[in-house]
């Protein structure tokens, strides 16, 4: 039976942990301890008799870790990613709370386009407000707990295959050769996997590679927050390309530890706000009222940088032979402009796409087809978000899908509504979150709503 998209979204969104694990596997070896390769334990978990976890870093070791270099900048939780970690480990919202998340309800939320403020949407989803060490670092500390789950601090080097499946994953603990036998791996190596390689060394196909260059520069800093409960806890100020500014957005959120942190970007050869001076100056000259505060506080080290080349995905959905115990997951599949925010919760969305590849009970002989069908559903619509903004850029030169210039029109007209109108900025709130899927903005009512509320805010 196939469903649709939308079907395929709604149920991704409903999907909760079951009341009895369900066991289908001995082993799962998971290759990677990012944020995807957490997520993807904690669903296996359900599932194998024992789940290992490989990574370079001692993913016991508290606080950020070497192998996330872009774990420096801000990261943002959305909404949708938020119900998701919710639904993996319930009460994760109080236990962030307690270690110095801050809540962001719709109200102390404040978006900005071009200088002007959005309405604000009251019944909008609640999310939370921390740094990427402290986020990342629950989640481990929630996974590492479970009593089926163990790590390997090792470099994997290679899978070990027996006949058309995978058996485990090689790998090098301290310069020692080792195997990890296993009934299912999972690639989370991020967006330099190393599983394609792995796959053509053995005979396999290697799945294509999509890239679209975006050359995104990142500079982040951290100050001093004098109120304990701030009026917005996020604040976020976009530029369109229509705009005369070489920053392409700043955004800042209220962290643990009494902090701000603030972040900067811009395109290309634009890099805004690499040493203190300027960082602060912008701040407080190009953005909205609202960043003066931060401007204004005392900023805590110097200002770390980071450079987004490409986004990047790898279909492996299309493959024709793909060896059976096998998936990926995270960025190791696609890897998006980190300006959108959709890493984490497209992390949580592979996560639900494997627990519910899980639940039908598959043999693990044969290709995880219906896993990569529907992740593919999650991929394709963070995708499309992310590339049609993208190819808008002056810098960015396609190649441009059919029917861009009338999808380009259409979402220029709803993101123009979103300024005035609330129905429209609450549908397409749910979309960016990835609660729902894009199509929900083309139906036609949705674009008529919006060409009326611009109508109405001439």
């Amino acid at each position: 039976m196939s469903f649709s998209p939308a079907q395929v979204f709604a149920a991704l969104n409903a999907v909760r942990p079951p009341d009895q694990p369900s066991p289908v596997l001995g082993t799962a070896v998971v290759v990677g301890g990012s944020v995807a390769g957490l997520l993807a334990a904690r669903v296996l978990s359900d599932h194998a008799a024992s789940v290992v976890v490989i990574d370079r870093d001692d993913l016991h070791v508290p606080g950020g870790r070497p192998g996330v270099p872009q774990g420096t900048q801000l990261h943002a939780l959305l909404p949708g990613g938020f119900l998701q970690l919710e639904r993996l480990f319930p009460g994760f919202r109080e236990q962030a709370l307690a270690q110095g998340a801050v809540e962001a309800p719709p109200a102390a939320r404040r978006n900005y386009l071009d200088g002007r403020p959005k309405v604000v949407v009251p019944d909008d989803a609640d999310s939370l407000a921390g740094s990427r060490p402290l986020l990342e670092g629950l989640i481990r500390q929630q996974v590492l707990r479970l009593p089926n789950v163990k790590t390997v601090t090792a470099r994997a080097t290679g899978l070990v295959l027996d006949g058309s499946s995978v058996a485990g994953v090689r790998c090098d603990v301290n310069a020692t050769p080792g195997v990890e036998n296993a009934d299912l791996v999972v690639d989370a190596m991020g967006r330099s996997s190393r599983l394609s390689d792995w796959l053509a060394e053995a005979g396999w196909e290697r799945p294509a590679l999509r890239r679209m260059p975006v050359h995104l520069n990142y500079a982040t800093a951290l100050f001093r927050r004098r109120e304990a409960h701030p009026e917005h806890t996020v604040v976020m100020a976009l530029n369109s390309v229509t705009s005369s500014s070489d920053v392409a957005g700043a955004a800042y959120f209220a962290i643990e530890d009494g902090r701000w942190m603030a972040m900067m970007a811009g395109y290309g050869d634009n890099r805004p706000g690499r040493t203190a001076e300027d960082f602060v100056r912008r701040l407080r000259e190009q953005f909205p009222p609202e960043f003066t505060e931060v401007a204004e506080s005392e900023m805590l080290g110097e200002v770390q940088t980071y450079r987004h080349a490409d986004s990047r995905r790898r279909d492996y959905h299309a493959l024709r032979r793909l060896p059976g115990g096998l998936v990926s997951v995270g960025d190791a599949v696609a890897s998006f402009n980190p300006v959108y925010g959709q890493g984490i919760t497209a992390a949580a969305l592979h996560a639900a796409c494997l627990s519910a590849y899980l639940r039908s009970g598959p043999d693990l002989r044969f290709p995880a087809r219906r896993f990569f069908e529907l992740q593919r559903v999650v991929v394709d619509a963070a995708w499309s978000m992310s590339t049609s903004a993208d190819l808008a850029l002056p810098h960015v030169d396609g190649p441009y899908p059919r029917g861009y210039r009338l999808t380009s029109w259409v979402s220029g007209q709803i993101v123009r509504a979103t300024m005035t109108d609330v129905a429209t900025a609450r549908r397409f709130n749910d979309v960016v979150s990835m609660r729902e899927h894009p199509r929900a903005l083309a139906r036609p009512g949705m674009v008529l709503g919006a060409l009326w509320a611009n109508w109405r805010a001439r």
